[in-house]
């Protein structure tokens, strides 16, 4: 990697000069995304999230290794040609490991226009022939070929969609009927700006409405951009779910998670500090298990429901939040608890293991395994 720094980006920001080092980015954070879901099934035993909000997450996760891959294809060979074309990825290295913001924005940007710039480019066998021109012909190497074949792959990828935009917006998955409500598991994601890493939000929530949420077109766009609204990170779990209940009479929310996917830490990628630095340091790892990801799921949830009065005569049901009362997981966080885990290779974790950093004890670890499981420890 490059040690020069962006020149007016923050200072932990990097680009990735070398298009071999790029790649090999590329493939450790398809790596950890494809890891990912099976530590979500380990999640399941460990009762921290249930089968349906896996298969929830698990679409944001498929569509972070989309971005991944469209991502890989964009910067395929940006390096190695002159211009303005000359382009590189940049990576937020200290507390994420993912690209920068800028990064994913750009390429919504980029979505927008992709029908029309693959219309208007030759397809990917006309580039091919070309290519084979060129090299038996001249005895060159085409590299400008090279790269309009890596933009057209770009395009194709984000044409093709289910990629992780900056807003993910919400959708209502329908849980159950009780009584006069229906259960929903509202669920959306950002790409935090300030944090450059996907965020995932996942709301329980009942609806006491005449009409479906998801089918009412009088709530369910008020409530899709109220929630988009308040999705920022510096806000609190109990400041959303309070704003929310109150905005929406016949919607109930019970239970708010906030899900932090990072950070990525990586010996060859990433900075980093303290403890995770000593246990990388320490483990010697190859260079595909040289990396550790943190997953971070703050809870909040109510713990009664009162009848409060609004108007000369109506009245509404409000939500109690149960906030930590030992301050020790969540009440200075907004919320009722916040849990922490530690994904990691067997290198890393014997490491960890180890050195026993103070910090990492009270965090699950999940260790991936060559057979493609995944160990559960404390």
């Amino acid at each position: 990697m490059s040690k020069d720094r962006t020149g007016n980006l923050d200072a932990d920001h990097r680009r990735i000069e070398d298009d071999l080092i790029a790649r090999r980015y590329f493939e450790k954070l398809r790596l950890i995304s494809k890891t990912l879901p099976a530590v979500l099934s380990e999640t399941v035993r460990d009762g921290l999230f249930t089968r349906t909000e896996t298969e929830v997450i698990g679409y944001y996760l498929r569509a972070i290794l989309a971005s991944a891959d469209a991502l890989s294809m964009k910067y395929l060979v940006s390096g190695r040609v002159e211009g303005p074309l000359r382009q590189f990825l940049t990576i937020d290295v200290h507390e994420s490991g993912y690209p920068v913001w800028s990064e994913i924005a750009q390429m919504a940007a980029d979505a927008a226009q992709a029908e029309s710039h693959l219309a208007r480019t030759p397809d990917a066998k006309a580039i091919r022939d070309d290519m084979i021109r060129q090299i038996v012909g001249d005895l060159t190497i085409p590299t400008r070929l090279q790269y309009a074949m890596s933009q057209r792959l770009y395009y194709e990828a984000l044409a093709k969609g289910g990629v992780f935009w900056p807003q993910m917006h919400p959708q209502g998955y329908w849980l159950s009927d009780a009584r006069n409500r229906r259960r929903w598991l509202l669920h959306w994601a950002v790409y935090d700006s300030q944090l450059n890493m996907p965020v995932i939000y996942l709301m329980d929530c009942d609806d006491s409405g005449r009409r479906p949420l998801v089918e009412d077109s009088k709530r369910w766009p008020e409530v899709q951009a109220h929630l988009m609204a308040q999705s920022v990170t510096t806000l609190q779990l109990v400041t959303i779910a309070q704003g929310f209940d109150r905005d929406f009479d016949k919607l109930h929310p019970y239970r708010l998670r906030r899900m932090l996917l990072g950070p990525i830490y990586s010996q060859q990628f990433t900075t980093q500090e303290g403890p995770i630095k000593d246990v990388l340091d320490n483990a010697r790892a190859p260079s595909g298990e040289d990396w550790a990801v943190a997953l971070t799921v703050e809870d909040l949830q109510a713990e009664r429901a009162i009848m409060e009065s609004t108007g000369l005569f109506g009245v509404t049901e409000r939500q109690i939040f149960r906030l930590d009362p030992l301050g020790l997981g969540g009440a200075g966080q907004g919320a009722s608890s916040v849990g922490r885990a530690l994904i990691l290779p067997a290198r890393p974790y014997q490491s960890l293991a180890e050195l026993n950093p103070e910090g990492f004890r009270r965090m699950r670890k999940y260790v991936p395994l060559p057979n493609g499981r995944v160990t559960a420890y404390r």
